[in-house]
C-alpha cells in the first residue's frame, strides 16, 4: 500500500510555524526534520554572510552541499540582531510562532531582547527550545567546545581506548545528532502535544553533553549497581569478548562478528570449523585463537562461507560501498533528490520520518534573505 503524502494528505505538522536562530549542525538538522513533517521554518541568519555553513566546501551550487542537505524546503529571511530594527522584526516573527529553536550560549538571547521570559509574555504559547552543549546552568555552561569535547567529557571517548591506551576520534558527531537534533525535535514535539491538550508553551534546555548519558546506559547500569564501571576492552560491547570483535582478513579487510547469543556463537564456529571454542571462558585466548582463523581467507571468501548462516558477520564497508549496497537501494533510501541552482542533483538526506509522515513539497535550500519578513505577518 503506498503510504506516501499526497497534496490530499495533511502534513502532521501543517500550520505549525518555527523561527529558527541556529547554525551549523544540531539546530538546522532539528529544524529540518520539523520541517520535513511539513512545518514552515523561517531560517533567520546574518545579512551578507548567513549561516556559516553556507561557506563551507564542496559547493552544491552557491553554498555548501552541507548547507543545501541540511536547509532543504526552509525559508530565510537575513536580519542584523545587533541592530534594534532587526530585533524589532525578529520579536514580530517570534509572535506568530509556535516554536522557536536558538543555538546560541546562555545569556545571548536575553541580552538581543530575544530571550525566553520576553518572549513568552509576547506568545504564552512558544516552544521555546534552547541547544546547547552543558546545558543553560552549571560551571561549563559557558564554556566553549564541540562534539569532540562532550565525548570526552561524558566518558563515551574512553571506551574507545586500544590496546595502547589512547582513545580513538570518533568520526560521527554523535554529540549534534543524538544528542542535540533529535532530544530537541523530540522534545518539541511533546511540548506540542502539551499544548494541543491545553498546557501552555514551556521552554526546552537541550544540552548535548546531558543527553549522552543514555547512550551508555550500560555502563551507568554496571556501574552505579554493581561498581563495574566500563573499561575499554573489557566489557561486552567495548572489546571484552571475542563474540563482539572486529577481526582482520587475509586481504586486508576487517569482518565485524557479533555473534552473542549461544546459538549465534554456535553458528559462528561451525563456519570457523572450530567447535573447540565453544568454552570462550578465556575470552583473550579466543579472541587470538579466531583472529588467527579469520586471517586465513579473504573477506570474500567469508561472505560466501557465511552466506544463509545466522552468525551475525557483517564486512566492514566504505560509505561509498554501502550507499551502493542492494539493500539499501532496494528500500529506497536515497531515491529523494536535492538539486542545486546550477542543475545538479544527488540524493536527500534518508531522514528517520516514515514515508507516510512526510511532506516532500518544500524544495530545496533558501537563498539568503529570499524571503520578506512583512511576507510572514497577518
Amino acid at each position: 500500500m503506498n503510504t506516501q503524502i499526497t497534496p490530499a494528505r495533511r502534513a502532521p505538522l501543517a500550520g505549525i510555524r518555527v523561527v529558527d536562530f541556529s547554525t551549523l549542525l544540531p539546530g538546522p538538522m532539528c529544524s529540518l526534520l520539523l520541517a520535513q513533517a511539513g512545518a514552515e521554518v523561517i531560517k533567520i541568519e546574518r545579512p551578507g554572510r548567513g549561516d556559516e555553513m553556507r561557506s563551507y566546501v564542496p559547493k552544491f551550487g552557491d553554498d555548501s552541499v552541507n548547507f543545501a542537505l541540511l536547509n532543504q524546503g526552509k525559508r530565510s529571511v537575513a536580519l542584523d540582531l545587533k541592530d534594534p530594527a532587526g530585533v524589532r522584526q525578529a520579536i514580530e516573527l517570534v509572535r506568530d510562532a509556535d516554536v522557536l529553536i536558538e543555538q546560541f550560549r546562555p545569556g545571548v538571547m536575553d541580552r538581543l531582547g530575544l530571550g525566553y521570559e520576553a518572549m513568552r509574555i509576547l506568545n504564552p504559547g512558544l516552544v521555546y527550545c534552547a541547544i546547547t552543549g552543558w546545558g543553560q546552568d552549571g560551571p561549563l555552561a559557558a564554556v566553549a567546545a564541540h562534539d569532540l569535547n562532550y565525548q570526552a567529557e561524558t566518558g563515551l571517548m574512553a571506551l574507545t581506548a586500544g590496546a595502547d591506551g589512547a582513545p580513538g576520534l570518533p568520526n560521527v558527531l554523535v554529540a549534534d545528532l543524538a544528542a542535540g537534533a533529535y532530544p530537541a525535535m523530540m522534545n518539541i514535539l511533546l511540548a506540542l502535544r502539551t499544548r494541543d491538550a491545553g498546557g501552555p508553551g514551556c521552554f526546552i534546555d537541550v544540552a548535548m553533553a546531558d543527553n549522552l548519558f543514555p547512550l551508555v546506559y550500560w555502563g551507568l547500569g554496571n556501574g552505579f549497581a554493581a561498581g563495574e564501571w566500563p573499561t575499554p576492552g573489557g566489557d561486552l560491547v567495548t572489546g571484552g569478548t571475542a563474540r563482539y570483535q572486529v577481526y582482520r582478513t587475509g586481504d586486508g579487510r576487517y569482518l565485524a562478528a557479533a555473534p552473542l547469543e549461544q546459538k549465534f556463537w554456535k553458528n559462528f564456529l561451525r563456519v570457523l570449523e572450530a567447535p573447540q571454542l565453544l568454552d570462550d571462558s578465556n575470552a583473550a585466548r579466543t579472541r587470538d585463537a579466531v583472529a588467527a582463523i579469520i586471517v586465513t581467507r579473504t573477506a570474500d571468501e567469508w561472505l560466501q562461507r557465511f552466506a544463509g548462516v545466522d552468525a551475525c558477520v557483517s564486512v566492514v564497508k566504505s560509505l561509498q560501498e554501502a550507499v551502493q549496497t542492494p539493500h539499501f537501494r532496494e528500500r529506497g533510501l536515497f531515491q529523494a533528490r536535492l538539486a542545486s541552482g546550477d542543475g545538479r542533483e544527488i540524493p536527500a538526506l534518508p531522514l528517520p520520518i516514515a514515508p507516510a509522515l512526510r511532506h516532500d513539497g518544500g524544495g530545496g535550500a533558501p537563498a539568503l534573505g529570499e524571503a520578506d519578513p512583512a511576507s510572514f505577518q497577518g
